[in-house]
């Protein structure tokens, strides 16, 4: 059930609030703050709630400070930001694709900026910038590749996603033989990287994923509200003005954009982008994901599995992209089922 929206009207300003869709972000902001809070007090070296808002504000001892400051904010950070740009990229491509089956890992975005990053890592390459910059690399050409042969005067979801299975297969295989022929020191760190984590993540790892969002968010907001006219089909949206396959080419620069930037951080992490769209639309009951609704699911569902990796596999924890993988297997499997009956 969507819930009607009200109009609100503040001096010349008038938006429509759709409550339910609001009150679910609330909760997920509220969940969120307090999965970071427990993720920020819990480990090796306990703290209680005022030694970590001290340590936020500069004003606590040296240890308090660097345990949280240095150790657990920034990891949590990336955890939050990638999972959000994982949520919102997987929302623009299973709304322009209209199918919730279709997301930057099934239809091998990830795996193709996965592929870009072990070229890095291959070349000896040690900093995030460059990491980053092969994962959008590779990428955008596996976007390419996978929208050019897809389009077939104009595409359906379900060419999209037979497509992109079939790409992420072929890049799963390069990215395993590049790893095999490199050197042992190399091939180590790519492959625990190409499991998808964030063990040892600092501020160095935080500050791409919040620049991307800073920036691809509002952009992907503007334009994504074409996808509401999209749904009535490329002619109808025309005659109202909306371009369709240019607003599409836009719409996957931007999902392949944020796709890449997470997983140039925190490496490949599975099924993020596929569940969080989803879990996000049937909480809040509107027939599609809304972008911001889905970046917070995918936030707390990624900070919620790594805080849930940390405790419960101490103190030797699995790698989050392990935690992810399995959920959403599960969910899959669920997903496929539930569709059966209408398929």
């Amino acid at each position: 059930m969507t819930v009607t929206g009200r109009p609100w009207t503040v001096g010349p300003l008038s938006v429509r609030l759709h409550l339910r869709p609001a009150l679910v972000a609330a909760a997920l902001a509220a969940a969120l703050a307090a999965v970071g809070t427990v993720t920020l007090m819990t480990g090796d070296f306990p703290l209680t709630g005022r030694d970590v808002w001290a340590a936020l504000r500069g004003a606590g001892d040296g240890g308090s400070e660097f345990v949280v400051l240095t150790l657990r904010l920034p990891r949590l950070l990336t955890g939050v930001l990638v999972g959000a740009a994982l949520g919102v990229s997987g929302a623009l491509v299973q709304g322009m694709a209209r199918n919730p089956l279709a997301s930057p890992d099934i239809i091998g975005f990830t795996s193709g900026a996965a592929t870009g990053a072990i070229v890095a890592f291959v070349l000896g390459a040690d900093r995030i910038v460059i990491v980053g910059a092969g994962a959008l690399a590779g990428g955008c050409v596996t976007a390419l590749a996978v929208y050019a042969m897809a389009y077939r005067h104009g595409h359906t979801g379900a060419r999209l996603i037979l497509v992109g299975i079939g790409v992420t297969a072929a890049l799963t295989s390069i990215n395993t033989f590049l790893i095999s022929k490199a050197p042992l020191h190399d091939a180590i760190a790519a492959q625990s990287w190409l499991v998808g984590g964030l063990n040892n993540r600092g501020w160095e790892h935080v500050r791409p994923v919040g620049l991307a969002l800073a920036v691809l968010v509002p952009l992907g907001l503007a334009v994504g509200r074409r996808l509401t006219v999209l749904e009535f089909g490329d002619a109808a949206a025309g005659a109202l003005g909306v371009p369709g396959e240019r607003s599409r080419r836009i719409l996957l620069a931007i999902a392949v954009a944020l796709a890449a930037v997470a997983t140039a951080s925190a490496g490949p992490v599975a099924f993020v982008a596929l569940a969080a769209p989803q879990v996000a639309r049937r909480l809040a009951g509107q027939s599609r994901p809304a972008l911001l609704t889905a970046g917070l699911t995918g936030a707390l569902l990624l900070a919620a599995s790594d805080l849930l990796t940390q405790r419960l596999f101490a103190p030797t924890p699995l790698p989050v992209g392990i935690v992810t993988a399995g959920l959403g297997g599960l969910y899959l499997i669920w997903l496929l089922a539930a569709g059966r009956p209408r398929a």
